[in-house]
C-alpha cells in the first residue's frame, strides 16, 4: 500500500510540473478533437480529445503498475 501512494504522488508530482511548463511556455494546445463553439459572448470548449487522450494514456500507466507490482 505504501508503494502504491508513493507512486501516485509521483505521477502527480509529474502531472503538476508538466502543467506548470506549460503555463511558463505559453504553448497554445488545440487538439482537433476538442470543440470550441462561440455565439456572440458565450464560449462552449468541450474537451473530447484530450479527455480521449488522457484516458488511454491512464490506462496504459495503470496496466503497466499492476503488471509489474507484486
Amino acid at each position: 500500500m505504501g508503494k502504491q501512494i508513493i507512486f501516485y504522488g509521483l505521477v502527480l508530482v509529474f502531472v503538476g510540473g508538466v502543467i506548470v511548463l506549460f503555463d511558463a511556455v505559453d504553448w497554445d494546445y488545440s487538439n482537433p478533437l476538442d470543440f470550441r463553439f462561440n455565439w456572440g459572448n458565450t464560449r462552449f470548449f468541450f474537451p473530447l480529445g484530450s479527455s480521449i487522450l488522457i484516458s488511454i494514456l491512464l490506462s496504459v500507466l495503470l496496466y503497466l503498475f499492476r503488471k509489474f507490482t507484486p
